[in-house]
């Protein structure tokens, strides 16, 4: 329960940040649009200066044997998600934007700031392979969803700012390369943003929203329903009946920060690609904006059950 009642105090820490971000708006110091620079830093600096600052450790057969939990994890929980997803699609009648915020959580700008606050910088490493597997699918398997299949390349995959960061992340781990404290400090003060940044933004796009949108759609709460309560039961059925604790040294730890990953708000790139392939940003903007607020009850819930069963 413990680990519960620190999510919910860090979560809510989060979203107070998000409030702040809405006050600049709504008090004209600035507008949404002023989030794109925000944006830019996070994806381009800050998200990348976590990713290889994670990859700064020790090597031991149990941080490799962890890796490879996680990798499994990330891997097994997608597929579910996917194929849940296409169930839900038909029964419930999704419309594309519907259907991938259903399946796609904001595992990186979240899940990294909350398991450095709940566990420490070191566990960070065990996020990756849920954030890289989920990369993977944003630009393959949502970006069909939401456009259609078209034209897309490995060097466009692998060309991704935060792929990239992954893999010279993993090399310097692989060959045990240590970098400079004065790098690897640098890393960590700019990685300590991740979290500030992404709730501002949230909360600077969120002001943008009329609140009629919000409170006027059921699919909105349908959206929220799947993607924070539904959903993760679901999943939390599956990981425990499964027991992929069982499967490596620090288990339970591990696969809690795996499963944290899935039952946080929607994919802040579904509302990203909205924007970029003209699908209905507005939407995509309330339902991120919605589960955003919504998932300081939610996730300690959803853990404090999950550690009791």
């Amino acid at each position: 329960m413990d680990i519960a009642l620190l999510l919910a105090a860090k979560i809510t820490e989060l979203t107070l940040i998000v409030l702040m971000g809405y006050a600049l708006v709504k008090f004209k110091l600035l507008q949404s649009k002023d989030s794109y620079p925000l944006s830019v830093i996070g994806l381009y600096i800050i998200s990348p200066a976590v990713m290889i600052k994670a990859f700064q450790i020790e090597y031991t057969p149990a941080i490799l044997q962890g890796l490879l939990l996680s990798l499994s994890m990330a891997v097994f929980l997608h597929l579910i998600l996917i194929i849940l997803g296409s169930l839900l699609k038909r029964l419930l009648k999704l419309d594309p934007l519907e259907h991938a915020a259903s399946i796609y959580s904001n595992s990186g700008n979240l899940i990294i700031p909350l398991v450095m606050a709940l566990f420490g910088p070191e566990w960070v490493i065990y996020a990756t392979c849920f954030i890289v597997v989920q990369t993977f699918l944003f630009w393959t398997h949502c970006r069909m969803i939401l456009c259609g299949k078209g034209n897309l390349t490995l060097k466009q995959i692998f060309s991704n700012v935060n792929i990239l960061s992954i893999i010279i992340g993993v090399t310097l781990f692989a060959l045990q390369i240590k970098l400079p404290p004065m790098i690897t400090g640098t890393l960590s003060a700019v990685g300590s943003f991740i979290g500030p940044n992404a709730m501002l933004i949230a909360g600077m796009l969120i002001a943008s929203i009329p609140l009629r949108t919000i409170f006027s759609s059921k699919r909105i709460y349908l959206v929220t329903a799947l993607r924070l309560i539904i959903i993760p039961l679901f999943l939390l059925l599956i990981v425990k009946l499964i027991g992929f604790e069982r499967w490596a040294e620090n288990g339970d730890t591990i696969v809690m920060i795996s499963f944290l990953a899935t039952i946080s708000p929607a994919a802040a790139t579904v509302t990203q690609m909205a924007l970029i392939f003209n699908k209905d940003a507005n939407k995509a903007s309330a339902v991120y904006g919605v589960t955003t607020l919504l998932c300081v009850f939610t996730m300690p819930l959803i853990i404090a059950l999950y550690q009791l069963i």
